[in-house]
């Protein structure tokens, strides 16, 4: 997910940086209509182990959808353009709902009506299979996948896909099977990529013969199928690599291709008749193809999408939710409530300081203290949107504590300004020093600077916000040498493991331009409880890893937590197969199809 990144959401990813309008007349109960909102017990049923899928249950094709019609094209409504569209650079979660359309790695996940999860075989036979106690990981090809120009793929594409990696190429992916196979470091282990010729040596990345591909690793990587299942790690054909101009124009594995592309207006997808549904055990192709319009705010696309009129009747929300303003409406009409789905994101939003330049605790704490965080979770929908976090570790992962709260952001949500201000007269702040926020040019965003503002102006502080066009957000923000002081980042685990969310973001050994660590923390202790709890079972690090967390949230404050997040996403009375993926965390794309194509 995945900033708003994906597991996808994975990550996630995700979605998008930048998020949704808001304003705070909807943030309220007024008894008036059924409180439909989403629970920490709803969350806790998205936290289900995921199970590793055998040949059978990764052969194509995918189980038929109930009552799916073939035929038309369905729109899709989106306020900006993708982040990307290389397999490579793809960690946030717009981008990692549009990979299932066009894109195909090893593995992926298969969701069942349940929220279920399994990790399956995707271009390969199954979810892979472990010996030296999960160091060695082989992979068999299945036969007959091709990319769009019906070029047969084959072990050789794999290792290029993994391989560039590697390379200054690829700067805003996970970085999860390189580190595993190569350490912290990497990029030194191969610089340029595979782009002059030179390989990873047999030790690490074996590709025996053309449908076999063996990972080698020094310590065990039990989550390998799931970090492989993420859409940067997709496959990108060897012959069909153009490096950096491949995120404009990258070449389909999936059931749909790129027919045009206008880069912030639209793209168009029709069917890629290379893809073999017999091979494939978690898409479909029912639709001719997808209409991406990439300029129609939140506001816009939820009120369109009420209204079920013309065009919108074959509509989705994609990774846009519902515009906070108008969910009343959409609750308290029963025929538009019945075209929404509603899910507990696995992201959790926070107040980031940027390490380098806010270097007092007593100051981090202060504005810790300070943000009003229901205020916060009103520009994004209030209950529908979100919920007071007390950690940074989400209630859709296991062993998620529900009493940990220690600045008392749930039992304060208003934030408290008397302790703030408390704490910098005693870190000696004078009264205008300059604190530059930065924020992404999306609606939500851009209400909860003004609150974020407003609170550090009541502060003493002399605010300089700082609007970073949406799409480029993460990437401005994941500079090392960025100017900024704070700002409000999202991370959901990448599966259901406290591994994808505290080694990626809080691992001092992960500071690097393009990495996740955006606080750049970096703390001896916490690094060695990172070190530690990754070498252990889930079981055994569960302990490890409370620490390494309760040290983060308590004693250092690199980030405060504000809310989790929840969803709330329409579509038009056309569109069937629509159901919330607790895999994404959005409507689930694979299953979509029009009932009168």
């Amino acid at each position: 997910m995945k900033p708003l990144r994906s597991r996808t959401v994975r990550a996630i990813v995700v979605a998008a940086a930048a998020g949704s309008l808001a304003l705070t007349g909807c943030s309220s109960n007024d008894g008036e209509t059924k409180n439909e909102s989403k629970t920490k017990k709803d969350a806790a049923a998205q936290s289900k182990p995921v199970v590793y899928g055998d040949a059978a249950a990764s052969k194509g094709p995918a189980a038929q959808v109930q009552g799916a019609k073939n035929g038309g094209t369905i729109n899709v409504f989106m306020q900006s353009d993708l982040t990307h569209m290389d397999p490579g650079q793809i960690y946030v979660s717009d981008a990692g709902q549009f990979a299932n359309l066009i894109h195909r790695g090893l593995t992926n996940f298969q969701e069942d009506d349940k929220g279920n999860l399994t990790v399956v075989g995707d271009i390969a036979t199954d979810a892979g299979q472990a010996s030296e106690g999960n160091k060695v990981w082989t992979y068999k090809l299945k036969d007959g996948i091709k990319d769009e120009k019906g070029n047969e793929i084959t072990s050789a594409d794999v290792r290029h896909t993994i391989e560039r990696m590697y390379s200054k190429v690829i700067f805003d992916g996970p970085m999860y099977v390189q580190r595993w196979l190569s350490g912290d470091d990497y990029r030194k282990a191969l610089p340029d990529g595979p782009y002059k010729g030179k390989s990873l040596p047999d030790s690490v990345l074996e590709t025996p013969d053309k449908s076999t591909v063996v990972f080698k690793f020094k310590e065990p990587q039990p989550d390998l199928p799931q970090a492989l299942a993420m859409a940067g790690y997709s496959i990108v054909p060897k012959k069909a690599d153009t490096k950096e101009k491949y995120d404009k124009a990258p070449v389909s594995l999936g059931p749909y291709k790129i027919e045009d592309y206008k880069p912030g207006k639209s793209i168009k997808l029709v069917k890629n008749e290379n893809w073999d549904p017999n091979t494939d055990s978690v898409r479909h192709q029912y639709v001719d193809g997808y209409d991406f319009q990439l300029t129609i705010d939140q506001a816009s696309q939820t009120k369109r999408l009420i209204a079920d009129q013309g065009e919108s009747k074959n509509a989705i929300q994609f990774t846009d939710a519902a515009d906070p303003t108008q969910i009343k409406e959409i609750i308290s009409k029963p025929e538009v409530n019945k075209r929404s789905i509603k899910g507990y994101q696995p992201y959790v939003w926070q107040m980031t300081y940027n390490m380098d330049k806010m270097k007092d605790k007593r100051i981090r704490d202060a504005i810790g203290y300070a943000i009003p965080a229901h205020r916060m979770i009103a520009q994004d929908g209030g209950k529908y949107g979100g919920e007071l976090a007390g950690g940074l570790l989400s209630p859709t992962l296991p062993g998620y504590d529900p009493k940990y709260d220690p600045m008392g952001k749930v039992k304060n949500p208003q934030g408290d300004m008397a302790k703030a201000k408390e704490l910098l007269k005693e870190a000696g702040v004078k009264k205008g020093t300059k604190l530059t926020y930065a924020y992404a040019s999306a609606p939500r965003s851009q209400k909860q600077a003004r609150v974020i503002e407003d609170t550090l102006t009541d502060l003493g502080f002399d605010v300089q916000a700082k609007e970073i066009e949406r799409s480029a957000f993460y990437q401005q923000v994941g500079k090392l040498d960025n100017p900024y002081d704070l700002y409000m980042t999202a991370w959901g685990q990448d599966w259901p493991s406290p591994s994808t969310v505290l080694p990626p973001v809080y691992d001092g050994d992960q500071i690097a331009d393009g990495a996740q660590n955006y606080s750049h923390v970096n703390d001896k202790q916490v690094n060695e409880l990172i070190d530690e709890a990754s070498k252990l079972t889930p079981e055994a690090a569960a302990t490890k890893w409370e620490e390494a967390h309760h040290r983060l949230v308590e004693d250092i404050n690199a980030a405060t937590p504000v809310y989790y997040a929840k969803q709330i996403q329409l579509s038009g009375s056309n569109v069937g197969g629509v159901r919330y993926s607790v895999e994404s965390s959005y409507i689930d794309i694979n299953d979509l199809f029009l009932k009168t194509p």
